[in-house]
């Protein structure tokens, strides 16, 4: 049995006085979840604040992405060894860093490579666009990703993928949990192939794509949907908490 895991990604949000008081807010009721693990990723500058409150806690900490090289002249970038002790998670190739900044297969797989090199557990972002999806190409471009981003990677418990299609994120228009699950299901099909039927059936496999305590269930119901990666509803305490505890409940 998979442990699902429910990750909050915070993005370009919160100072460090209001990320400190969003996960003070959270800590205690969500330290008493059992049966779910629970992930949250705060931006860089609050990661240590955020750290220190969940401390001593079930929670743990993960960053939103990192550089793949360990030191050097890459100016406002983060390191995997400046993490490595400091969370526990990294949120890699995701979506708005695929479409802003160019982030393509290849150094999504070095970012990879670098997470797990550093003891860190990568939580990998793949999904396809709006006219990836109307064109049919949701297969294509998913199989595509996964295995790019994964190239020369070996089998690590480790890894956590999530599927985020990119026409739900941010829009308010969630993928249905049959659509979600197909897809989850075509990812766990592909890490067959790389990894070996067995391997992929350990490896947790999120969806991400405008959850909120509304709609995780019809996602959390399904079989092959191992828990969320949240965006804008993780700045609610109430809505995060709702997610986490609904997915714990329904994973029982």
């Amino acid at each position: 049995m998979r442990l699902p895991v429910v990750a909050g990604n915070w993005k370009m949000n919160t100072n460090i006085d209001q990320a400190i008081e969003l996960a003070q807010e959270m800590r205690d009721r969500l330290d008493k979840v059992r049966g779910v693990e629970k992930v949250l990723c705060p931006p860089f500058v609050s990661l240590s604040a955020v750290g220190k409150v969940i401390s001593g806690s079930s929670i743990k900490l993960g960053a939103q992405n990192m550089y793949f090289e360990e030191k050097g002249a890459y100016t406002g970038e983060v390191s995997p060894l400046m993490l490595a002790g400091l969370c526990e998670y990294v949120i890699l190739g995701h979506s708005e860093r695929r479409q802003y900044f160019g982030e393509n297969d290849e150094i999504v797989n070095e970012k990879v490579k670098a997470a797990l090199k550093a003891g860190l557990k990568p939580i990998l972002c793949v999904g396809e666009r709006l006219e990836e999806n109307e064109a049919g190409r949701t297969e294509e471009v998913v199989t595509s990703q996964t295995r790019g981003a994964l190239a020369g990677v070996g089998f690590s418990e480790s890894l956590v993928v999530a599927y985020e299609p990119v026409w739900a994120i941010g829009t308010g228009k969630a993928a249905s949990g049959k659509q979600a699950n197909d897809t989850i299901r075509l990812i766990r099909s592909t890490l067959g192939k790389l990894y070996g039927k067995a391997s992929s059936q350990s490896i947790r496999i999120q969806y991400g794509g405008s959850v909120t305590a509304a709609n995780i269930g019809e996602f959390i119901s399904q079989p092959d949907i191992d828990g969320a990666l949240v965006g804008g509803a993780s700045l609610k305490a109430g809505e995060f908490l709702s997610i986490v505890e609904q997915t714990a409940n329904a994973k029982r």
